[in-house]
């Protein structure tokens, strides 16, 4: 199969176009046909080697965790999906010919979700892992009903769905972006304020008795911002700073969930999420991918590899 690799840590110069063998299937896993890989920074992190001590790396590494694709193989006792379904998945196994920037990839049961029937190949790829980070943000600080919840980076990938999940379940959300950005966050039900100094005052004027929970998809000082307006310190998740259980917030790292993974694909079957895509580029633009995440700050959407979106 032909994959993007890389030899040893590096950024976007060091991603090659090469031939891998076809990944092995364990028992338990299903082979799947990528159609489409979303990605995601954290791709280019590990890649770098920002996440050593965090993540098992291996080379050559295929980076990628998000896929949409058809199944191809099933190893022994994966029963959960017949060949030919169509399906989306957070593939998150030890870096080592496991990513989703591949025309196949190997993907446990625990990964896997059918993908939503409506959605095409490119934005039902971008659906996996910032859904799945914003839905178990979301859990781990009981967002519900009534509630009022501050979000940073509301229009970011994982911010947007962030919102929709949030208003979906009846809260009100203020939610920080750049003012290019407040007209679609508005359009989300959400309420938009620009981040920045003066941050804590301007959420007081829109919520004077404070906020019940915050959500951080930014890092930076989002925390301790948060917690000058929190009516429970403990109600902030962060999904970008370390040091949020130090400050009395909680550490949110995304894990492979198939059941969750299922709700968020029938919300998005049912029109109550969207992702936008900004852009899409063949498997071997890869690295152009990568450099856009870097070079379009304002742009609205999801970047996403069409391996084979046809």
């Amino acid at each position: 199969m032909k994959a993007i690799t890389v030899a040893q840590y590096g950024g976007a110069d060091d991603l090659e176009l090469t031939e891998r063998p076809t990944p092995a299937v364990a028992p338990g896993e299903f082979l799947v046909r990528v159609k489409a890989a979303g990605v995601n920074p954290a791709d280019e992190k590990i890649a770098i080697g920002n996440l050593d001590g965090i993540m098992v790396t291996h080379f050559p590494l295929i980076p990628g965790f998000d896929v949409a694709g058809v199944v191809e193989a099933r190893g022994l006792g994966a029963t959960e999906f017949e060949i030919g379904d169509e399906v989306i998945g957070f593939v998150l196994k030890d870096w080592a010919e496991h990513g989703t920037y591949a025309e196949l990839v190997s993907a446990p049961a625990r990964t896997l979700a059918r993908k939503p029937a409506s959605w095409d190949w490119l934005h039902a790829a971008c659906l996996p892992l910032t859904g799945l980070t914003a839905y178990q943000a979301i859990e781990r600080i009981g967002i519900g009903e009534g509630d009022t919840v501050l979000i940073h980076a509301a229009a970011g990938g994982v911010g947007t769905l962030a919102v929709q999940l949030a208003v979906g379940r009846g809260a009100h959300v203020i939610g920080t972006a750049g003012a290019h950005n407040h007209d679609p966050l508005r359009a989300l039900g959400a309420t938009p304020t620009t981040y920045g100094e003066g941050l804590a005052e301007r959420v007081r004027a829109l919520a004077p008795e404070g906020v019940d929970a915050a959500l951080d998809f930014y890092g930076g000082d989002a925390v301790a911002v948060s917690q000058k307006v929190l009516k429970d310190p403990a109600r902030v998740a962060s999904v970008a700073d370390l040091t949020a259980p130090e400050q009395g917030g909680q550490l949110v790292w995304a894990r492979a969930n198939a059941a969750e993974l299922t709700e968020l694909a029938a919300l998005a079957e049912a029109g109550k999420l969207t992702v936008p895509v900004h852009r899409s580029f063949p498997l071997e633009q890869a690295a152009d991918a990568w450099r856009l995440l870097h070079a379009d700050g304002r742009a609205r959407g999801r970047i996403v590899l069409n391996v084979d979106a046809t």
